[in-house]
Parts: structure tokens; sequence; C-alpha cells
């Protein structure tokens, strides 16, 4: 008996070949200008999810991943009288109350007393909600085009603005500030808003991140300074707090390139001090 001939084996996809690598997509170039937007991560960020990249966060939420459901146990079958259905009903009750349980938290993402928002409300506008006057005495001009964003949703409430920041005479933005406030009603944004800004500068080379006691439950100051003398470089500085299931990022930003030669731009020191005072005075005036 003849044996049929076998085909030959399917060929593999064109990156498997040696003699093929796969196509590296072309790469944007970064432009050396400012957005008024913050460029793209809490946040993130991210939810806040992502993680926030280098230079100043998105919008969104970093945060709130939906947890994933408890593992069921098996239905074992239990041959035999009273006894045995006894037992098999009891292994049924546990997978109906497990099944419920995870499929509560699933929906909710709260347990044991419900989201921690401490008294706060997201404003319509961040832009008229949020306290930034210390920057008013460098950059007395205000901008008259904000950008400004809400979200008021079951399980997230926030509030975003973004506007740039004028020295007396200057036709175009000297610096940016944004100002996000996130109301986490479903998930504790705690271990992730800790774990993204408290080792911020270890996975982003050249920012540097430091803890600030007195405002909420816990903050980071993250900055990065690359101004060398009046040619160029960069000043940016987030300040990121969280006060229970509340979080609020006010981000700083200037590009030397843009500030003008005749202007001197204010020393991180003096910029880090605003944030601080401005996320107080913020907060203090979100939960009254």
């Amino acid at each position: 008996m003849s044996t049929p001939p076998q085909s030959p084996p399917p060929a593999g996809p064109p990156d498997d070949r040696p003699d093929r690598q796969p196509a590296v997509p072309p790469q944007p170039a970064a432009s050396p200008h400012p957005d008024p937007q913050p460029p793209g991560a809490f946040y993130a960020q991210p939810t806040l999810v992502g993680r926030p990249a280098p230079g100043p966060p998105q919008p969104g939420n970093p945060y709130a991943q939906p947890p994933g459901y408890a593992p069921v146990p098996p239905v074992v079958t239990v041959r035999g009288g009273g006894a045995g259905r006894a037992v098999l009903w009891a292994a049924v009750g546990a997978v109906v109350a497990s099944a419920a349980w995870a499929a509560g938290v699933f929906l909710t993402g709260v347990k044991d007393g419900g989201a921690d928002l401490r008294g706060y409300a997201a404003p319509a506008s961040m832009c008229s909600g949020a306290d930034y006057s210390s920057f008013t005495g460098e950059y007395p001009q205000k901008d008259s085009a904000p950008t400004h964003t809400s979200l008021k949703e079951r399980a997230l409430e926030e509030s975003y603005c973004s506007l740039g920041l004028k020295k007396t005479g200057s036709s175009y933005a000297d610096a940016y500030l944004s100002m996000q406030l996130d109301l986490h009603k479903s998930t504790d944004p705690g271990p992730e808003f800790t774990a993204t800004w408290k080792n911020y500068a270890s996975s982003h080379t050249g920012y540097d991140t430091d803890p600030v006691e007195g405002i909420g439950d816990e903050a980071y100051l993250i900055s990065q300074d690359t101004v060398t003398g009046s040619s160029g470089g960069s000043r940016y500085a987030t300040l990121a707090v969280r006060d229970g299931w509340v979080t609020y990022l006010m981000t700083y930003s200037l590009y030397l390139t843009s500030y003008g030669t005749d202007k001197d731009p204010p020393t991180l020191t003096e910029v880090t001090g605003w944030l601080k005072t401005d996320a107080r005075a913020t907060l203090k005036r979100l939960r009254d």
C-alpha cells in the first residue's frame, strides 16, 4: 500500500525567519515648545491608571482597577443519605456565598464602610475652584482661555484645569500650571498612589522625589531642573497629594527657550514653596 504524499509544514510568520526582522515604527520627534496641555502619565497617568511618564502627568484616573473574582471552591459530589446531602448543600451554599461576595466587590469595589472622601467636592471648573494665588505675584496676567474639564460618574469624580502663566508684558505664556482633583468613589487609590509617586525617581531618570509632611495623608514632590545659565533647559515640579480616597495633583513647568532672555524665571525652591502653599489652601477650600 503506497503512502500518500505528506504536505510540507506550513511556513512560520515572516518575523520568525532569521533573515527578516520586525519593522520598527518611526518615533515621533519631541517638540521644543511647550503645550498648554500637559504632555502624555497618578496620576494615569492614570487610571493615574497607566503610569505617569516623564513630564507633567495627563489627566485621568490611574488607580481604578476592578478587583478580580475570588476563586470559587469546587462542588464535591457526595453519595449517601441525609448526611451526604447536608454536606452537598453546605458546599453549594459556600459556592453561592463566595460568588455573591465576589460579584459585590467587583460591582462596587467598596467594602467595610465605603469610600473615604473626607467631605471633598469636585468643582465644575477647577480653574475657579483651585487656589493658585502664590503664582500671581510672578505671573500677574490672567490666562483669558484656560482649559478645564470635569467628570461626574458613579465610580469617579474629576475636575481638571490647565492654564498659561504670564509675566507683565508677555504676549505668550511664560510657564504652565495644571491642577487635578480626583474623588475615587469605588476603589482605594492609596496603594497605587504610594507605589507610583514614592518611587517616581527610581523609574524616571533625572527626577527627584521628596516626601512632604503636613498635607493630606501623604504627599510627594516630584521635580526636575535642567536650566543652565540663560541659554536653555526646563524646570518642572509636581506636588501629588492623597487624602483618604481623594487625590490632588498640581504641576508647574517652564521651558527657558520660551521664557525670554530678559526675564529670570523663579527658582525651583520658590516654585515648590508656592505649590505647597496653594495645595493646602485648595484642599481646605474644597472641603468647606
